[in-house]
């Protein structure tokens, strides 16, 4: 009472020999996820016509599976059975060896048997049944988009985020049984409806676009507050990470996986808009960046030597060392939030611009402090004492 199996594997000429008329996948775009099977009539073996039918099978009815997809059939309304392992079957309703469920050993078979035993119809069935393809392939171009500014907090920049974004998202089939009986409308199985999520007309694929909206604030919170990750700007070019993320975040708010069979794959973030607080705050923090390491080190060394060169050509050299000087304290301390700083020496107090001395000690302790090298020294010291 099911199929047997009667090839496994690839699809070629042997079978086209063997078989005049098969049911098999109709031509359908890559986002339906549903569709009534077709009878496919060959000529002499080899060229072929595919034309639609109205998908019922019946005893002694030969199916092909392909790749990436799966069958189901159906009888007032409850599945008899499903093959998910692409190869050839024959239909029997009443054949003892028939089989029901063929799982394989893909993604699928630890997830559906438990569902196969919950839902599974009891009795023989009859000699007619509804066959359905489903895609068990990545389904793309699911979109979504906000139309306000979704808030998270986020832990990188310590404080709370504003955005607006825009993406795509695949989503794959892992459970038919649950995707069929929990979330398919029954419009879908009957008659020749395509159950596509791209559809605008498809309500439940709506539902889908919704949820998956209101998702997307804690997705981004789970994403840019874990530890393995250094910053938010990371996320445009994370497809996966991102889909973990919201995945999770679906799963908890609307349990797609565990009622419906249903699973995000990957994402594809198209822009993120930040609001004009959040974007005030990633500026600072990337000028911070800028001033820190071995970069910051670079603009401190140049801003020194700016300074000494100023100082040796102007009368007033020693209140330009000291300007360099606190010029050079505050550049360090944004660099010392990542690398030690040496201790400052005791401050001094402000000598007159026309002492000698005062330059001298000014200068001596910038070279202590590694702020201008030896021979800037002594130029200086040479020139204040000629002077």
């Amino acid at each position: 009472m099911g199929f047997i199996k009667a090839f496994t594997g690839a699809l070629g000429g042997t079978f086209a020999d063997q078989w005049i008329d098969f049911f098999t996948v109709p031509n359908v775009q890559p986002t339906a996820a549903l569709f009534p099977a077709v009878k496919q009539e060959t000529n002499a073996g080899r060229g072929s016509n595919t034309k639609g039918s109205d998908n019922i099978i019946t005893n002694g009815s030969k199916i092909v599976v392909p790749e990436g997809y799966g069958l189901i059939t159906m009888q007032d309304g409850e599945i008899t059975g499903l093959v998910a392992e692409a190869g050839g079957y024959t239909w029997q309703s009443d054949d003892v060896n028939s089989q029901s469920i063929f799982a394989g050993n893909g993604f699928l078979s630890p997830l559906i048997m438990q569902t196969w035993e919950r839902f599974k119809r009891g009795g023989i069935p009859g000699s007619q049944q509804a066959a359905f393809y489903v895609s068990l392939k990545e389904l793309p171009n699911n979109r979504f988009g906000t139309q306000s500014e979704i808030y998270w907090d986020d832990a990188w920049l310590g404080t709370q985020v504003g955005a607006l974004t825009r993406g795509s998202y695949t989503l794959r089939i892992v459970d038919p049984i649950l995707f069929v009986k929990n979330f398919v409308p029954a419009t879908y199985l009957t008659g020749n409806a395509i159950f596509d999520f791209t559809d605008l007309n498809n309500d439940a694929a709506t539902q889908l676009f919704n949820e998956v909206v209101s998702a997307l604030s804690p997705a981004f919170s789970k994403y840019t507050n874990d530890p393995s990750r250094t910053r938010i700007t990371q996320i445009q070019s994370d497809s996966l990470g991102f889909a973990k993320s919201l995945a999770e975040a679906v799963e908890e708010g609307y349990s797609w996986k565990a009622n419906r069979g249903l699973e995000i794959v990957s994402t594809a973030i198209v822009s993120i808009e930040y609001d004009a607080d959040t974007t005030e705050l990633l500026s600072k923090v990337k000028r911070a960046d800028a001033l820190s390491g071995a970069r910051g080190n670079s603009n401190l060394q140049a801003s020194v030597a700016q300074g000494i060169e100023s100082a040796g050509a102007s009368d007033g050299g020693a209140g330009n060392l000291l300007g360099v000087g606190m010029a050079a304290g505050s550049l360090g301390g944004l660099a010392g939030l990542q690398q030690p700083v040496a201790p400052a020496a005791p401050a001094a107090a402000t000598p007159a611009t026309d002492d000698p001395v005062a330059k001298l000690t000014q200068a001596k302790q910038m070279l202590d402090q590694g702020l201008i090298t030896q021979e800037d020294y002594d130029a200086l010291k040479a020139k204040v004492l000629g002077g």
